[in-house]
Parts: C-alpha cells; structure tokens; sequence
C-alpha cells in the first residue's frame, strides 16, 4: 500500500513516516501544499494524509483539487484545531476522517488501517475480501494471484503486487508508465521508464502462468491497461 503525506513541519513528518513505513506501507512525503497537489492528482496512492496549514496550498484546497480531478483515495487531514467549523470544511472539501494534533499513534494507524480497509472493499470480492476483476483474484497479504476458475495461483514478487493492485483497482482504465512509476519505485527514485516495462513484462508472465483471460494490454502512446481477452 503506497500512502502520501503531506506535512510541512519535517520533524513532525519524519516521525509519521517512520510509524507508516515500520507498518511495511510506502510513504511519498512532501513539505508544501502544491507539491502534495501535483502528487495527489496522479491517482496512484491507496491513502492520501494531509496537514490543513501548509506553504503554497492548505490541505482543504489539495482535498478540493483532488477530487475535482476525479481521484477517489481515502483522506485523512491532520490539524491542531479540534474546532467543529473546521472538521465541516475538512469534510465538505472531500475529506474521509479527520485526526487533531496531538494524537496517539495506536489511533492513527488504526485509523489508516479503517480508511485503507474501507477503500480495497470497493475493489473487493464480496465473499473473500480480496481484489478481483475477471477471473483473478488477487489476495494483498499473502501476494498470491489466483485463477478462480481453474484454481491455478502464483506468488507475485513486491514490484509484481504494487502494479496489478494499481491495474486491478482502475480496470480497463490506461494508465501511464509516469503513473506505474511512482506506484512500483516512489516520487523520490529516480528509476527509468525501462524499469516499468521489466516489471510489466513480468507480471505479463505471472498471468499468462495462470491461464487467466485478462492481459495488460499496451496502449501506444498512452500507456497500459488491464482488460479482458475475451471482449
């Protein structure tokens, strides 16, 4: 799962990504409000933290932005005000939940826990919990891809996992390589769009090792898409 923060205060923001990522999560933390814009609208975060006081853009109008751009990611904005007026803004924004500072760390990973729990059930198989599309099933704890009608499974590597959770909750949506780039490797790596098109390639192999009908299917120009063979 590959979360954003925003926070401008860097102590403050180095403390949350070490709690986030000692819970195994990805973290992108940026320090102002227009860099956290730019990187929000991408659509390739599971979870979305944001400060409300920020340089450049508060957190209410990065909430605005991205949802006016179509990005669904849970929110959950951090404040030091506890005041009802501002929670209403937070929430009327597009915000999910709300967490004023200061605050336990057991509650806000229970709460990030909540959010991204709440997000993979729209994507989710009503019966098992796990992402499906198609006939494959895919289960995030375990990385296992099933077949659901042949039964055959394998066992996708880190990389492998992080792109078909992307395709796997944007069906038949393209996405593009800059997009897949920062879901597998982050803002902060510098890794050559090549690098996208190995992982691609072998997460082509692990569907094809479990004669499944979906394919992700190049789209010249534009970028990759998961869809179905048979449509």
């Amino acid at each position: 799962m590959r979360i954003l923060l925003v926070e401008d205060e860097e102590r403050m923001s180095e403390a949350l990504q070490a709690i986030l990522r000692s819970e195994k999560y990805d973290v992108d933390a940026f320090l102002n409000g227009l860099d956290g814009c730019d990187a929000a609208k991408s659509g390739i975060y599971d979870l979305m933290i944001l400060d409300v006081m920020l340089p450049g853009m508060n957190g209410f109008d990065i909430a605005k932005n991205v949802r006016g751009a179509g990005v669904k990611a849970p929110i959950l904005m951090l404040t030091a005000k506890a005041d009802l007026d501002d929670k209403v803004m937070g929430l009327d924004a597009g915000a999910d939940d709300y967490l004023t500072k200061p605050f336990e760390t057991r509650e806000l990973l229970a709460r990030v826990r909540a959010m991204l729990r709440r997000n993979s059930m729209e994507h989710a198989d009503a019966e098992t919990g796990q992402l499906k599309v198609g006939d494959i099933l895919l289960n995030q704890q375990s990385s296992v891809l099933k077949n659901t009608e042949t039964l055959e499974e394998v066992r996708l590597s880190e990389k492998e996992l992080h792109i078909l959770e992307l395709f796997m909750m944007h069906p038949e949506q393209i996405l593009t390589r800059e997009q897949l780039a920062v879901k597998v490797f982050g803002y902060e790596n510098e890794a050559e769009y090549n690098n996208v098109e190995v992982y691609i390639s072998f997460t082509r192999k692990k569907l094809q090792f479990i004669k499944t009908h979906m394919e992700i299917k190049a789209v010249r120009g534009l970028g990759y898409q998961l869809r179905s063979r048979l449509t």
